[in-house]
């Protein structure tokens, strides 16, 4: 039989967490995972197995994985979750930091995949599930690095989808809009680190990161939802015979997609211009 366990990166809150205690309710043997195991000791209690693991660490995603095919015989379920936004103009953004977003967003995804693809061929079943964004499919002013790295994972799911369906592994792209977590507050951080000085984007930047905070608090927020509709989409996938390649979730992931599909580049350009503050000298 196909091994029926789920390992999850990111796990210490938001969307990792919720989807390990859904995954436990829906019959799931669970490894939840985060860089500091002792922020999910709750997911301990219900019934998961914890462990250390850092997406930005080689050794570290190797060690997880080697545990879970050990005692399992294979991964039956990746869920990539691990993730953060790092936003701020691109000038501002310090490279150190770029390559950071990209080592967790984009290349500890890559990696995972490829440590427990093998299990997953072995056994000729599997679900690789990568948590994208909208982020993938449209751009806002003063978060390009994260979008960058959004729009990346849309491609990687795009390719692995094809080269590993002969396998009997399946590549599901979850794609979130506005998800009422702590994620909205480490953004707006992020952009008021970048607006640090006195530089041509001091003030974008502190409006930007005021914008950021308002989507995740203010009427916007009314189209957003909470993590467990994450997790909740992320079962309905799991437990179907052909899972859909994407699944857009919250309102505002649905209406920002579509809006952005049929808006030319000039319409999207004019219409971020009015909602965002233009730098100048």
């Amino acid at each position: 039989m196909p091994s029926r366990v789920a390992l999850i990166t990111g796990c210490s809150s938001g969307i990792g967490y919720a989807t390990a205690e859904r995954l436990l309710t829906d019959g799931w043997t669970v490894y939840a995972t985060a860089r500091r195991p002792e922020t999910i000791a709750g997911l301990a209690a219900q019934g998961a197995t914890t462990l250390a693991l850092d997406v930005t660490d080689e050794e570290s995603m190797s060690a997880a994985v080697s545990h879970v095919v050990q005692a399992e015989g294979a991964v039956g379920v990746l869920v990539n979750n691990a993730g953060y936004s790092q936003s701020g103009a691109v000038e501002t953004v310090a490279l150190d930091q770029v390559r950071r977003q990209f080592e967790t967003n984009v290349f500890g995804a890559i990696r995972m995949c490829q440590l427990v693809l093998p299990g997953m061929r072995d056994q000729r079943w599997g679900k690789i599930v990568n948590i994208g964004s909208m982020g993938g499919r449209l751009t806002f002013p003063g978060a390009g690095n994260y979008h960058a790295t959004k729009y990346a994972l849309e491609s990687i799911s795009d390719a692995l989808r094809f080269e590993v369906r002969g396998f009997g592994v399946d590549v599901i792209l979850i794609e979130p809009g506005l998800i009422v977590t702590r994620f909205g507050d480490v953004a707006a951080g992020s952009v008021r680190d970048a607006a640090a000085g006195d530089g041509p984007y001091e003030q974008f930047n502190r409006q930007v990161a005021t914008l950021t905070a308002d989507a995740y608090t203010g009427p916007m927020a009314k189209l957003g939802g909470g993590p467990e509709l994450v997790a909740g989409t992320i079962a309905t996938a799991l437990a179907a015979k052909r899972p859909k390649p994407r699944y857009p979730v919250t309102p505002s992931a649905r209406l920002l997609i579509n809006l952005r599909r049929v808006t030319p580049d000039r319409l999207w350009d004019l219409m971020m211009r009015a909602a965002y503050p233009t730098p100048r000298p």
